[in-house]
């Protein structure tokens, strides 16, 4: 009898380990199909169909001169893969302004026109793998958006049909609240044999910062961010690099042109930017840069801007607050000079229409003269419904620093008040219809020769605009 228990327990002891080794390899298929049910494709598009009235956008137009009328349409195809630590996107968009081109076969058409750009490619590495403590510790490489925060120096840009991109390294660790990425990009005109030289002007498109018309050569930055439990803190360093040139004079009549040379400018942005709850109705975001080392065209730079953002909550569908914008700029009444220091702030590669009224006169493709910015404004959101919300935003715009009247005298330094109104109706969660109408009263010294330099301006300038977003997911379920 103690024989055959002995073997019993034997038996057992083998079946056990067979169960054991069974239900082990269970546990490893199905951690295996696990990851690879983790392997995702997204294929997403857009259409987003904007109809345009400008009488005065962007700058003052001269008196008499007609609106102009016009529909832009983006049309943008985003693929993208998630595997065993990697991902993989790709955004290919086509941006026109209906009638550019021929209504038949168009054999012909010109870089300016050509709309057609690979918004992102980019890929993922996962440095970390899925079994570590660290949230997120990877390598992206390729052609991306770059946008922290408000995006007020670093941005999307997406009120511009195409956007803004970066080609560049993101390395990005992510783990119990913080942030931290660091990045560098490194840009060259086409394939060289020799040397380094970069142009950054470029034939076509515009390029580089808010309206300074050169691209950067390299950059490298470093960007460090906290969730709180009353809201979030992070710390902004960004360097960015222009090439170096001279000016060089030559021909009959003397004509002056840039000569690029070996060497780079480098403009450093430091700062830290805040967004709190103060009570659980009552919201802060504000920020504080500070801007040195050289411009583009190797002039010292000791610029500042600093921002604070309200808003509060009235009610259950009404929120308010008031806000103030700084950016420093120069002295209009003293001469500039290729050695005199520049103390006009730019706000990098951000999203200058969030933030500097829907009529972008400040800190978009067009000047305004070197005088820096004060923009006191107060904004409004009302949530009528769960699809639909109405905004009205007042700007009040001054010069930051005294504007000169070209004799000897100076400008008052206020340009002008703004007045944005939008609403915005949710068709479906893919279906989004917006309209905007904008009206500024602006002042002399928005015309001046300091500021916009329009003779005879309208001071009245309006803009509206009507747009339909379509963002289809082509994978969703019915």
């Amino acid at each position: 009898m103690q024989k055959f228990k002995t073997t019993l327990a034997g038996i057992q002891r083998l079946k056990i380990g067979k169960i054991s080794k069974l239900l082990f390899l269970g546990i490893a298929l199905t951690a295996l199909s696990q990851n690879e049910a983790k392997a995702q494709f997204t294929a997403t598009g857009q259409i987003r169909e904007r109809t345009e009235l400008r009488a005065g956008q962007g700058t003052l137009q001269k008196e008499g001169d007609k609106a102009a009328l016009f529909n832009s349409q983006k049309a943008r195809l985003n693929i993208g893969f998630t595997g065993y630590r990697f991902k993989v996107f790709m955004a290919l968009q086509d941006v026109r302004v209906w009638g550019q081109d021929a209504s038949s076969i168009n054999r012909t058409t010109t870089e300016a026109n050509n709309g057609i750009l690979l918004h992102e490619a980019w890929g993922e590495i996962m440095l970390n793998d899925t079994i570590s403590t660290v949230q997120n510790l990877s390598l992206k490489i390729g052609r991306q958006e770059i946008s922290y925060d408000d995006q007020k120096v670093l941005g999307g840009l997406d009120w511009l049909q195409q956007g803004r991109r970066h080609d560049a390294i993101v390395f990005k660790f992510a783990n119990k609240g913080w942030i931290a990425n660091v990045g560098a990009a490194f840009n060259q005109n086409k394939e060289l044999n020799t040397g380094t030289v970069y142009n950054g002007v470029p034939t076509a498109y515009g390029a580089g910062t808010t309206g300074i018309g050169t691209m950067y050569k390299s950059f490298q930055y470093t960007y460090i961010g906290k969730k709180l439990s009353f809201g979030d803190i992070s710390f902004l360093f960004f360097k960015d690099d222009f090439n170096k040139y001279t000016n060089v004079t030559s021909g009959t009549p003397a004509v002056t042109s840039k000569v690029y040379g070996e060497g780079v400018w480098s403009r450093n942005t430091t700062g830290f930017y805040f967004n709190t709850n103060v009570t659980r109705k009552f919201n802060l975001t504000g920020s504080l840069y500070h801007q040195g080392g050289k411009d583009k065209d190797g002039r010292s730079i000791s610029a500042n801007l600093a921002s604070v953002t309200s808003t509060l909550q009235v009610g259950r569908k009404l929120f308010v607050g008031p806000g103030i914008n700084y950016l420093s700029g120069t002295d209009g009444t003293k001469a500039v000079t290729a050695t005199s220091q520049s103390n006009l702030f730019d706000p990098l590669y951000g999203t200058p229409h969030k933030f500097w009224g829907s009529m972008d006169y400040f800190y978009a493709v067009n000047g305004f003269g070197k005088q820096g910015l004060l923009n006191y404004f107060f904004k409004m959101k009302y949530n009528a419904k769960d699809n639909l919300t109405f905004f009205a935003d007042l700007h009040g715009f001054a010069a930051a620093n005294t504007l000169s009247n070209g004799a000897g005298g100076e400008l008052d330094s206020y340009l002008g008040t703004e007045v944005d109104l939008m609403v915005q109706y949710n068709l479906t969660k893919m279906i989004t219809i917006e309209a905007g109408y904008s009206v500024m009263k602006a002042t002399n010294s928005m015309a001046s020769a300091a500021v916009k330099n329009v003779i005879t301006p309208d001071l009245s300038p309006q803009f509206a605009y009507l747009m339909l977003n379509i963002k289809p997911n082509f994978l969703a379920k019915k």
